[in-house]
């Protein structure tokens, strides 16, 4: 402006129209200084006049910090201020976190203020999380009628996305089917028709398939660092893909997981402002739903490990709060009481460990303490009631993987105190009381899970990836086996 031939190059003032004398002046000090405090009070405007002057790094800067800033309650309004102000990565971001979250934001103020155009993409987009199809038509009545005069006309353009036929007969009949709105419109009421169709369809076939599917071992894998989605595969199957299910009620990052009866119960863990949860949710398969009518835990905490023995299960180690004290408690949860009792205390603090159960014991692996990975591991027989120590592993690990193949407990990648993730696995015999070695992962896993599955090991995710690879102990082989949709770190893993 003022070194080019514009006008207002030659004139003694310039007059700045929509820039806040604040924001300007931190600019200018940014120039001279390459510094700029940024907060919730003067993002907005800094950002708006950083795009006016071009400073790209002051932009940036500020994208970031609206994204750090991110929450159900205000990632619509960001994504609309990223979009007046053309911050392309802050969009993305943005969309991509309203997909995650869409559950949560489903009520608030702002979901309520979300244009049309946007609406239709996400209810249209495979990637949304929280596809609860009864939750997601609940959601668009809702925002119909706050403002019903205007919106009225736009519901078959919204329900076309709603996979009707994902919803319990029950609710399609009773909700769906009553609702005023919906069988007031041709169209609407076609598409509540076609789904009862399919519904009857999709039950006939179960009916013929029901015996075969008894028999397949299918793994889940659940949530995961600051990730609510679960996804399922058959690696039996002819072409194994990944699947998403429902996504779990809330985020629970560094939690634990374990099967009872059928269920896959997902224990305590981090939400979204790093506090340690004591709630619990487990998931009916058949019904592809997360209830939350479990007793909660005792003690809140995260980087915890959860098995299940009988019809118990054991919540053991894991953190309070990020101060990194590290836990030796254990408690345990009675299914059919649905109470919590604890039980003794393991011989030495820990988090970020593995849990196995092998012969009837709870074998608790590695982990970290204070900073500093773990070797240790020790045994809990639930018949005497306390813990012993057991040979230690070959290599300290912590946020590995661990399952009991064929009688052995196997153990793999995890990670040491200044070390990056490690490739290494290993396994115990319990009549020796030994760890021996087998191969190498092909690659290296740290918050990896590990499950057996007919006779073979599966390394699931982990830091940075959403590889999977496979291993079989009668070639003592890793073998690349497929990608899940989303990369889980420190996710939980089960077989059903």
């Amino acid at each position: 402006m003022f070194t080019s031939e514009m006008i207002e190059s030659r004139q003694p003032e310039v007059e700045m129209i929509d820039i806040e004398w604040a924001a300007l002046d931190a600019l200018v000090n940014f120039c001279y200084s390459g510094k700029i405090r940024i907060s919730d009070v003067n993002v907005p405007s800094t950002l708006h006049a950083a795009c006016l002057f071009q400073l790209e790094e002051v932009k940036e800067a500020c994208c970031e910090f609206l994204k750090k800033q991110s929450r159900p309650s205000n990632c619509v309004g960001i994504r609309e201020f990223a979009d007046s102000h053309s911050c392309l990565e802050l969009i993305r971001f943005a969309d991509e976190y309203i997909l995650e979250n869409f559950e949560e934001i489903i009520g608030t103020e702002e979901f309520y203020h979300i244009p049309t155009n946007q609406l239709v993409q996400l209810l249209s987009n495979d990637k949304l999380v929280g596809r609860s199809e009864e939750k997601v038509f609940t959601a668009v009545i809702q925002w119909v009628e706050f403002d019903l005069s205007s919106r009225k006309q736009l519901l078959p353009q919204l329900l076309e996305h709603i996979r009707f036929p994902r919803c319990r007969p029950e609710f399609l009949v009773n909700t769906v089917s009553k609702n005023a709105l919906v069988m007031g419109d041709a169209t609407c009421r076609d598409f509540v028709d076609q789904a009862k169709d399919d519904l009857i369809l999709r039950f006939s076939t179960l009916e013929c398939s029901n015996d075969k599917a008894k028999h397949a071992e299918v793994i889940y894998v659940v949530g995961g660092y600051e990730e609510r989605r679960v996804e399922r595969m058959d690696p039996e199957g002819a072409n194994p893909i990944w699947q998403y299910v429902a996504p779990l009620n809330q985020l629970r990052s560094n939690g634990g997981v374990a099967v009872v009866d059928r269920f896959i119960y997902a224990v305590c863990g981090q939400d979204w402002n790093y506090d340690a949860l004591n709630s619990i949710e487990r998931y009916n398969p058949a019904t592809d739903q997360w209830m939350s009518d479990v007793a909660p835990c005792p003690t809140s905490r995260f980087w915890i490990s959860v098995a299940a023995l009988e019809e118990h299960l054991y919540a053991i180690g894991g953190c309070e709060d990020l101060r990194r004290q590290s836990l030796n408690i254990v408690e345990r949860y009675d299914v059919r009481r649905n109470e919590w009792t604890s039980v003794a205390p393991m011989g030495s603090y820990r988090d970020s460990l593995s849990v196995s159960i092998l012969d009837g014991c709870l074998y608790a692996a590695g982990g970290r303490k204070r900073e500093t990975a773990l070797s240790t591991v020790e045994r809990f027989d639930p018949r005497v009631g306390r813990w012993k120590r057991v040979c230690p592993m070959s290599t300290p690990r912590e946020s590995h993987g661990s399952a009991v193949l064929h009688g052995e407990l196997y153990v793999a990648g995890g990670s040491k105190k200044g070390s990056r993730s490690m490739s290494s696995a290993e396994k115990y015999d319990l009549r020796a009381n030994k760890w021996t070695s087998v191969a190498d992962m092909n690659c290296s896993r740290s918050g990896l899970g590990l499950a057996a599955v007919n006779g073979k090991l599966y390394a699931i995710g982990g830091h940075a990836t959403n590889s999977v690879e496979v291993f079989d102990p009668k070639t003592n082989q890793w073998k690349l086996h497929s990608n899940m949709n989303c990369k889980h770190f420190c996710a939980g893993v089960a077989v059903l």
